[in-house]
């Protein structure tokens, strides 16, 4: 019994609780739409749990088709309006893209979102 209870304590005793992180949204949009191969442009609308813009972040895109064999493409954002920030990637192929998007919030938190574009056509 005694075994048990020391067990049980060096598992869950020694465990943190998870730290609250704040809630942030990312909405995204991309133009022209649908996608097409070339220049493409990403629209980023962050904001804090209480819907209020969070500007001076700074945010790195990159854009991987979701299949190996082409090269990443990356792109910065540039905040537009608060809140609001654009960056133009070049998509080289038709088909399927992920974007991961690699933020530094004005305290210095970061924070890694991804999303999809999907059939992106040729021109």
């Amino acid at each position: 019994m005694a075994s048990a209870v020391i067990a049980a304590l060096a598992v869950f005793g020694c465990s943190r609780a998870p730290e609250s992180s704040p809630v942030i949204t990312i909405e995204h949009s991309i133009s022209p739409q649908p996608a097409r191969v070339g220049p493409v442009t990403v629209t980023l609308q962050l904001a804090d749990a209480a819907a209020k813009p969070i500007a001076g972040a700074r945010i790195v895109l990159e854009a991987d088709m979701s299949h190996p064999g082409m090269s990443p493409v990356f792109g910065e954002a540039k905040e537009v309006a608060p809140g609001q920030y654009q960056s133009q990637v070049r998509l080289g192929m038709a088909g399927d893209w992920v974007i991961l998007l690699r933020a530094t919030l004005p305290d210095g938190k970061k924070l890694e979102r991804q999303f999809d574009v999907r059939d992106v056509r040729p021109n």
